[in-house]
């Protein structure tokens, strides 16, 4: 069920059923719940799913809220606290896995597990940066230069054209998705287009997560903070974050549990969905049942 609610303003919310505990999904940077459309419905064999486009992306207006992760833990925050108001697992991918991992950081009454899909780390161990997307990160850096950029060329390329890319640059193969989960993106990328918020977003958002991945020492200290259970998974195609960066936050954290996907690039849920679930269900039936509620109804 698609519903817009109140929180902290206009916010998309897709309720897709389930009995068990509660789970909320976090799409990446320049994604939405459509990311997820292959493992929700799955998903609710085990928990009450929910999924959310931050403010900005997807269906949800941008409404005077910070496109920035500090926003959006406070957004996410809030999210439980109105809506779910008991412990969720919370999933989140690339820019919305490290919202989760800073939710469960300053929030950790919130979050009774953590599952972290190639979520947006720092760079370690000398890890490789694919040359393209160093490219494009430089260009979003640059106040004026990253508008520049939207306005002078992705605007001119089509829906197809743009979606293609973006899959493209998680690694992922257009041509090996169904059709109904191009129809989807595709029609969500003309419905945004015109949108007076979107590039601004975007742009806002990439910028807060390079100011994050880019103070290691400040990532660290919310990675020590986390107490909920967490099970990392990373694709190793992955061409936006190298698997050597996640293989260096499991070994910061040994009591997460860390599993590599070696046919998988950025975006698993969407390349091997009943992998995932697989997955995702195993490890969040042997959770202990939270302890207390998240707050009072």
């Amino acid at each position: 069920m698609n519903s817009l609610v109140d929180v902290m303003g206009p916010l998309h919310l897709v309720d897709h059923g389930g009995d068990g505990p509660p789970m909320l999904l976090l799409h990446g940077l320049g994604g939405s719940v459509d990311n997820w459309m292959r493992v929700a419905p799955d998903l609710t064999r085990g928990h009450r799913v929910l999924a959310v486009d931050l403010p900005g992306f997807g269906r949800s207006p941008l409404a005077g809220r910070a496109a920035t992760l500090d926003g959006y833990v406070d957004l996410v925050a809030a999210l439980l606290r109105q809506r779910v108001r008991e412990p969720v697992v919370l999933v989140g991918n690339s820019m919305g896995g490290l919202t989760a991992l800073l939710t469960a950081a300053q929030h950790p009454e919130l979050v009774r597990g953590l599952v972290l899909v190639n979520p947006a780390i720092p760079r370690y161990d000398g890890a490789p940066i694919d040359p393209v997307v160093r490219t494009v990160f430089s260009i979003y850096a640059v106040p004026g230069v990253g508008e520049l950029y939207f306005r002078k060329v992705a605007r001119r390329a089509s829906a197809e054209a743009n979606v293609r890319y973006f899959f493209e640059l998680c690694g992922l193969d257009p041509k090996a998705l169904p059709p109904e989960v191009m129809d989807a993106h595709r029609a969500l990328h003309r419905y945004r287009r015109d949108l007076p918020w979107t590039d601004a977003t975007f742009l806002s958002a990439a910028r807060s997560i390079l100011k994050t991945v880019l103070r290691r020492p400040r990532f660290e200290e919310h990675l020590r903070r986390v107490r909920a259970p967490t099970l990392l998974m990373h694709g190793t195609r992955d061409r936006l974050v190298n698997v050597i960066n996640a293989r260096a936050v499991a070994r910061r954290r040994e009591d997460f549990t860390f599993a590599e996907l070696p046919t998988q690039g950025h975006t698993p849920m969407l390349e091997e969905p009943a992998e995932f679930v697989e997955r995702v269900l195993a490890w969040t039936a042997a959770l202990a049942p939270p302890a207390r509620p998240a707050a009072s109804p």
